[in-house]
């Protein structure tokens, strides 16, 4: 047991001797249990280096050393669901050294990445996605005759996403040999762990159990009284110690509760179920942050660490009073909602990064967390607003992808009275691309009767949360992750006009119509050009007289989003130009056409030139070639 984050390397010589999970298949069981001390030493110190998810990590420790004992990896495919508990296994195939350096510009992905390991088998990074890859791979290989064992790992809260359903409910029906581990940390599912549950267990999975099972349908199956009987006399035992019927009744084999954390017991029942036909479901419990005190007492909070800094970075961090988006938008929602009584409060799953956990504390019976389910919770929130209540709904927005359908046939096709709060638009450094919002104003502002929004800073942001809120239909507001801009907050829940923007600076030949928080960079070039500085506000209705205007009145306009360029805001502007018969000189400035890696949000904006110089480079530019 550990209470506190190594600073220096720490001494794991076993460890150190396995490179590949082909060394750690040549330990001797015994070795294992001092194996998983060090690996789990050693994750703490590696994330304690460069941030990141750990909590899960720490939970799968001996989990995932069973199974890269017991599996051939990588011919046996392993697929790990999120890839929040993926570390361990990023350490035991190869990577080891390179630890340091996840969520780095050029270094390890922050989830698993087929580009980066043949050992990461499938590309993850959002929910629930494991069943169904695993059960195209384990079908792959029957279609191309390849003898080969696929394992899905998923947690129980991505079990909460109707997707995984849908998945079990294939496979259920399908010939396949599938494994699925269902990886129990206490945060959503069954507690039903003890000796009983696991000695039924072990006894489920045994291979004379099996063999004289599969005899007995044999024989008895000839007579289907007897046969019934004695089938729903097995289910009703494990009924009593698991929570095994609902998987059963979608035609995989159960096996379950085992402690995920006995690296014995988890090799001995791997290698009882391994060769075992048809889909089976292997249900371990463990302890999210096991084997790290603080993590262990508060596993929600300790989900992720920061980066550990010298004592002089982490008292200046402590004095910088500059509330994040979030918390912006968590106050804003308090306040709106203490005005007025029909205000519900929507989440899936995101409610701590949100920033609405004084929402939920302060409004409990308003409040909805709704699991990881983003179509459940928009089409939810459709209901609420139905029945004349006012949902808002907080989502990130690489999320709300997810909930498209939802979003156009439940939502605007029936100009539902609602409000979308999504937060991580644009680029979100660490993570990287799976979680970056760069998508959001494109397929947004294709949507009928939707009003899209981005404010420029923090003010502006309540500004616009409440001209969405008290506007009669469906309306979005985009923002980004991480600090604001420190400016005083108004404290009013005041609107502006829908579909006016805001000048903010008078200049000539150039016009920067910037969308979002790329103002402040926006600003910084438009005083170098002498430039006019437009704060956009509104993507969707867009401000067309002031475009217009501004088309007549300057030489080059520039648009400027954090956004892809294609189909984005400034493709908006092109399009009303064209409709108008205005044939200007105009600049699109945003995200490139490619998924832009991980890094420092700082370094990623500059690299696609769209911080200060980067924007100033570009029109100076385009300016000398219209010349």
């Amino acid at each position: 047991m550990f209470d506190h984050i190594p600073l220096e390397r720490p001494a794991t010589p076993l460890l150190d001797s396995v490179n590949a999970p082909a060394d750690l298949r040549q330990l001797d069981l015994a070795q294992l249990p001092e194996l998983a001390r060090q690996l789990r030493e050693f994750l703490l110190y590696s994330v304690g280096r460069s941030g990141g998810h750990f909590g899960a990590g720490l939970g799968v420790v001996e989990l995932t050393i069973a199974l890269h004992y017991v599996f051939n990896t990588p011919d046996d495919r392993l697929v790990w669901d999120v890839g929040h508990q993926s570390y361990p296994h990023k350490i035991l195939t190869g990577r080891r050294e390179r630890m340091p350096t996840i969520r780095q510009a050029g270094g390890l992905a922050a989830f698993n990445s087929r580009a980066e390991s043949e050992y990461d088998t499938f590309g993850v990074g959002h929910s629930s996605t494991s069943i169904s890859a695993a059960l195209g791979m384990m079908l792959a290989a029957q279609q191309l005759k390849v003898d080969r064992k696929v394992v899905a790992v998923i947690g129980d809260g991505a079990m909460t996403a109707g997707m995984a359903f849908e998945a079990l409910n294939h496979a259920g029906g399908t010939e396949n040999d599938l494994l699925v581990i269902l990886n129990d940390n206490n945060m959503s599912i069954s507690k039903n762990i003890g000796a009983l549950s696991s000695y039924f267990a072990r006894m489920w999975a045994s291979k004379p159990y099996n063999i004289l099972r599969a005899g007995s349908k044999k024989v008895l199956s000839a007579l289907p009284p007897i046969w019934d009987a004695a089938h729903r006399a097995e289910e009703y035992m494990k009924g009593m110690v698991s929570p095994a019927t609902i998987f059963e009744e979608l035609g995989f084999t159960y096996f379950g509760v085992i402690d995920g954390h006995d690296l014995k017991g988890l090799v001995d029942i791997l290698h009882d179920i391994k060769d075992l036909k048809g889909p089976r479901l292997l249900h371990v419990m463990t302890r999210k942050g096991k084997g790290y005190l603080p993590a262990e007492a508060d596993p929600f909070g300790m989900h992720a660490l920061n980066k550990m800094v010298p004592q002089a970075e982490k008292a200046k961090a402590a004095q910088d009073s500059t509330p994040t988006y979030s918390a912006v938008f968590g106050d804003w929602l308090c306040d709106m909602a203490a005005s007025d009584p029909a205000l519900m409060a929507i989440t899936p799953a995101m409610g701590e990064g949100s920033g609405m956990r004084r929402f939920e504390a302060e409004f409990p019976t308003r409040f909805f967390d709704v699991a990881i389910a983003e179509q459940h919770a928009v089409t939810f929130a459709a209901g609420l607003a139905c029945e004349g209540l006012k949902p808002v709904v907080a989502i990130y927005s690489t999320f709300l992808q997810r909930g498209y359908d939802q979003l156009i046939h439940d939502v605007a096709l029936q100009n539902l009275d609602l409000l979308f709060a999504i937060d991580r638009a644009g680029l979100v450094g660490e993570d990287g691309p799976t979680h970056a919002g760069s998508f959001d104003l494109s397929y947004l502002r294709c949507i009928p009767n939707l009003i899209v929004m981005a404010p420029s800073d923090e003010n502006e942001a309540r500004l616009l949360l409440s001209t969405g809120y008290y506007h009669e239909g469906p309306a979005a507001v985009r923002y980004p992750r991480g600090r604001a801009t420190g400016i005083t907050l108004d404290a009013t829940l005041t609107a502006v006009p829908i579909g006016k923007a805001r000048k903010v600076r008078e200049g000539r030949r150039v016009a920067l119509l910037a969308f979002g928080t790329l103002l402040a960079a926006a600003r910084t070039a438009a005083a170098e050009l002498d430039a006019t500085l437009i704060d956009m506000r509104f993507i969707k209705p867009l401000d067309e007289a002031l475009i217009v205007e501004l088309a007549a009145s300057h030489t080059l306009l520039v648009t400027i989003e954090e956004n892809v360029v294609s189909g984005g805001a400034g493709s908006a502007v092109n399009e009303l130009l064209v409709k108008r018969g205005i044939t200007p000189r105009v600049l699109n400035l945003g995200l490139p056409d490619r998924f832009v890696d991980h890094g420092r949000p700082q370094d990623l904006l500059s690299a696609c030139g769209l911080d200060a110089a980067g924007i100033l480079h570009s029109t100076r530019e385009r300016l000398a070639q219209i010349s």
